[in-house]
Formats: C-alpha cells, structure tokens, sequence
C-alpha cells in the first residue's frame, strides 16, 4: 500500500499535480459554496466557457492567457448583468444566451486567428502539464481570494443571503458582486489547468454540494468542501496514473462519487439512513404485528 502510495511521487510531474491539485481543491469549493447558496452554479459554467475568445486573442498576441482569460470571463457578467437590468429577461435566459455566444465567439476566433491552441488540452485541462511556476503562481492566487472572503466574509454573507438588507445597511453591494464575479473568474481561470474549461465547474460546486449535504453551517460547506476537493482531486491525479485515463475526468468522478456515497449516507440527509426512514420502519414494524393480527 506504502509503496502504492509513493511509486508516483518519483516523478516530479505528479509533484507538480498534485502541489496544483491541493491549491484548487481548497479554492474552488470555497469560492463555489456562493454559487450553490445563490442557486447561480449556472454562472459558473457560463464564465467557464466565457474565457474562451480572450484565451485565444492572448494566446494569439503573445500575452499571458490567463489576463486575457480573467477579462474575457469577467466581461461575460457584465453582459448578463447588462441584459438582466435593460429589459425583462430573466437570469437563466440572459446566461444560456451569454454562454453560447461567447463560446462561439471563441471557437471562431480561433480559426480566423489561426491559433495553434491545444483546445483538448484547454477543454479537459491537463494537470500532469503543469509546472512549478504554475503552482506557484496558483498558491499566489488561492491565497489572496482566500484572505480577501476571509476579510469580508460578514459582508458577503449577508449579500449573499439577503442583498436588501445589505443594502440597506448602507453595504457597497455593488462593491461586493463586482468582488465575488472577479474571485470567481479568477478561480475558474486558475483551475483551467487542473480539469479544463468544461469540467471546471464540477471542481467549484461538487465538494460544495457534497459537504452541503454533511453540515449546515456556510463556514462548515466551505471547510468540509475544501477538504473533499483536496482529495477529489489527489484521488484523480493517482486514479488517472495507474488507470491511465485524462486526469480531468478522472477528478471529475472522484468528485461525483463522493457526492452519491453522501448521497446515500449522509446522517441527517442520506437516502439510506435520513431519521424520516428510520422512524417508517420502526412505525411499520410497530404497526406491522397488528396488521396480521386483524388478518387472523
């Protein structure tokens, strides 16, 4: 088993994989949980997609992808939050509509542009790639989102769950989705190496939704969240080495597994032993004798 474990670890690629893989399991599900609460884990998936066309216009002018990601993505909120506040359009609407047109609008521009972008690799992310620098780089990252929620955590848990009242108590509400929208395309640029455009959104509200089922408290889904994203994602990078299949997907399922065993576990919330079931088969097996009594 010891060997099992540290056969990998021989190779710094997976060093590097799994250095990322801790830095992006901590900050997705924490920055995700206010998607899950918000009901806007749709968002996530439209930013995700949404990085596309200043990928490729970076990539194709010789500046990091990642700025060129990071104002593509957040250009994409501003639009949905254009259409929402100029007409009657609802939310879902307004972000099926963004989504699918800045997704085209990328994969146009990667033609005209000519790019020699590796959209496998951009799609389904490619986390043996990384390198040093990039875990560095992602430390930096997680590490300033988390000491910003840290530092405001009061003000954004009151906007996310009751922005009339943060408003009225004179919050810069404004201020504040404009930080959450930056925190959350920052996120999601960041984890583009890990587990790739379409499936980064997996990594941000998976965890998060499996701890939702496991604790109550929104500091609770944030740690429990982190943790389990951690080892979604370590699990991922040794499944995907001696199985021998993409490392994002692999990420992927781990993260869905462990979302069907809370599923089906969890102590106050799991198919199999929630209380309501619990308390039917103790009233049936009450109720049960007298039922073949009046038979007899």
């Amino acid at each position: 088993m010891l060997h099992w474990l540290i056969e990998p670890l021989g190779y710094e690629f997976i060093r590097n994989a799994i250095a990322v893989g801790i830095f992006t399991g901590i900050l997705c599900p924490v920055v995700g949980t206010y998607l899950i609460v918000q009901r806007m884990a749709l968002l996530g998936d439209v930013i995700a997609h949404a990085v596309l066309p200043g990928l490729a216009i970076a990539f194709s002018w010789g500046i990091d992808i990642l700025l060129g990601s990071f104002i593509s993505g957040l250009l994409s909120t501003f639009v949905i939050a254009w259409i929402r506040t100029q007409s009657r359009v609802k939310a879902d609407a307004a972000m099926a509509l963004t989504f699918s047109s800045f997704f085209a609008l990328g994969i146009t521009l990667i033609t005209l542009l000519k790019s020699k972008l590796d959209l496998d690799s951009l799609l389904f992310g490619d986390i043996l790639g990384v390198t040093i620098a990039d875990a560095q780089r992602t430390a930096i990252i997680t590490f300033i989102v988390l000491l910003l929620i840290k530092l405001f955590y009061k003000e954004l848990l009151l906007y996310t769950f009751d922005k009339q009242g943060a408003q009225a108590l004179g919050y810069p509400v404004n201020v504040l989705n404009f930080g959450l929208m930056a925190a959350i395309t920052l996120t999601i640029v960041t984890s583009m190496q890990t587990v790739g455009v379409v499936l980064v959104i997996s990594l941000m509200v998976g965890p998060g939704i499996t701890a939702y089922l496991l604790v109550k408290e929104l500091h609770q889904v944030m740690g429990l969240g982190a943790i389990l994203g951690v080892m979604a994602t370590i699990s991922g990078v040794y499944v995907s080495y001696y199985f021998n299949i993409p490392s994002g997907p692999a990420i992927v399922l781990v993260t869905f597994s462990l979302f069907v065993l809370a599923l089906l576990f969890s102590p106050s919330q799991g198919i199999l032993t929630r209380p309501e079931r619990g308390n039917r088969s103790a009233w049936i097996g009450r109720v049960l004798p007298f039922i073949k009594l009046g038979h007899k």
